[in-house]
C-alpha cells in the first residue's frame, strides 16, 4: 500500500509540474517540467517510486511513441544532404568521445556512466538502459537531463523574441485505429519481452521500438498514438526520471551537474565548430546549419527554423537522423563498454 501510495504521489508531482510548464507553451513541458518537479521533491527528501513493473510498461510506451513518429517522408529526404549527414556523423563521434574521456578523467565516472551521459539525444532510450544496470543511473539522469534542459529552455527563450509560427515535426498525423493499436501494443509487448530475455539493454524500450518502427515503415501503422496517451507516456517518463534522484546526496548531485554544465559546453562548441567548417561547403545559412546540427528538440530547433526563416525540412531530417544514428550508436557502445569492464 505505501508502495502504491508513493508512486501515485510521484506521478501526481510529474503531472502537476509537466501541465504547469505545458501551460505557457514550453516546448517538451510535461517531459521537462515533470521530470524537474519530481527531482526536486526527491533532492529535497521525498522518497519519489517508480516500480519495476510500472517500469517496464512505461518503457513499452516509451518504444511505441518512439516508432509511431518515424515518417518515412521524412527519411526520404535524407538523401538530400550527404555532406552535412557526414558531418553530423563525425559531429556525434567527436561529442561522445570528448564527453566521455572529460567525464571519465576530470569527474572520475566509470565507463558506463561517462558514455551513456555523453550521448546528445533519446534521453528516454538512455534512461532506460541506465535503469537496466549500465553505469550509475542517477548520476547519468542529472547530466542528461540538465543538457536537454539547457539546450531546449535556451531556444525558447530566444525564440520568445522572433515571430515564431507553429511547427509539426516529422511525426505521425492523425490517430491509428483502435484495432492497430491493440496489435502494436501487443506486439510491442511481446518484441520487449523477447529482447529482455535475449539480455538487450534496454530490452521493452528497443523491442517496442524495434515493432512499431518496422510496422510503420512497411505501412500496418497508419497515424499515431492517441494525444492523451503520448501525454501520459511523457508524464510517466517525467516520474521516472526524477525518481532516479531519491536518495542522491548533494555531494553527488553537484559533482554530476558540474559534469552536466562542462559536457553541455564541450558538446555546443563541437557543434558550433562543425555547423562552421561545413558552411564552408554547402550555400546555406550558418544558423540553419546549427539548427540541423544542434542536439537540442527537434520542436525547439524547428521553431527556430520557422521564426529565422530556413528550411524546417533540413532542420526535421538532420534531427532524425541523429536519432536514428544514436538508435544504432547507444546499443552497441554499450556492449563494447561492457566488454571493457568486464576485461579490467
Amino acid at each position: 500500500m505505501r508502495v502504491t501510495l508513493l508512486t501515485l504521489a510521484t506521478l501526481a508531482l510529474a503531472a502537476a509540474g509537466g501541465l504547469a510548464l505545458n501551460a505557457i507553451g514550453m516546448p517538451a513541458g510535461l517531459l521537462m517540467g515533470g521530470a524537474l518537479t519530481v527531482t526536486i521533491a526527491a533532492v529535497l527528501g521525498f522518497r519519489a517510486t517508480f516500480p519495476t513493473r510500472l517500469r517496464d510498461a512505461q518503457f513499452v510506451l516509451v518504444g511505441m511513441t518512439m516508432g509511431a513518429n518515424v515518417a518515412p517522408e521524412t527519411l526520404s529526404l535524407i538523401g538530400q544532404w550527404p555532406i552535412t549527414m557526414a558531418a553530423l556523423a563525425i559531429e556525434l563521434v567527436l561529442v561522445v568521445m570528448a564527453c566521455g574521456f572529460i567525464l571519465q578523467k576530470l569527474f572520475a565516472l566509470d565507463r558506463g556512466t561517462a558514455y551513456l551521459s555523453s550521448f546528445p539525444g533519446h534521453l528516454s532510450f538512455i534512461v532506460a538502459i541506465a535503469s537496466a544496470g549500465v553505469g550509475e543511473p542517477r548520476k547519468i539522469v542529472v547530466i542528461q537531463t540538465l543538457r536537454v534542459m539547457i539546450l531546449t529552455l535556451c531556444a525558447p527563450v530566444g525564440a520568445i523574441f522572433l515571430p515564431v509560427g507553429d511547427f509539426s515535426g516529422a511525426g505521425a498525423t492523425g490517430v491509428a485505429t483502435p484495432q492497430t493499436l491493440v496489435v502494436i501494443a501487443l506486439g510491442s509487448i511481446a518484441a520487449g519481452w523477447i529482447f529482455s530475455r535475449l539480455k538487450v539493454p534496454a530490452g521493452y524500450v528497443l523491442g517496442s521500438m524495434a515493432f512499431a518502427t518496422t510496422m510503420k515503415l512497411t505501412g500496418h501503422f497508419d497515424g499515431g498514438l492517441p494525444p492523451l496517451l503520448v501525454e501520459i507516456t511523457f508524464i510517466g517518463m517525467a516520474a521516472l526520471i526524477g525518481s532516479r534522484f531519491a536518495g542522491i546526496t548533494r555531494p553527488e548531485l553537484a559533482k554530476a551537474a558540474i559534469g552536466g554544465l562542462v559536457t553541455t559546453g564541450v558538446t555546443v562548441s563541437i557543434v558550433t565548430a562543425t555547423a562552421l567548417f561545413v558552411s564552408q561547403w554547402v550555400d546555406m545559412p550558418i544558423g540553419q546549419l546549427w539548427l540541423g546540427l544542434s542536439p537540442g528538440g527537434l520542436e525547439s530547433m524547428g521553431a527556430l527554423g520557422i521564426a529565422l526563416g530556413y528550411d524546417t525540412a533540413f532542420i526535421a531530417a538532420h534531427h532524425v537522423a541523429r536519432l536514428l544514428m544514436l538508435t544504432f550508436a547507444i546499443p552497441t557502445v554499450v556492449f563494447l563498454v561492457r566488454g571493457k569492464i568486464r576485461e579490467v
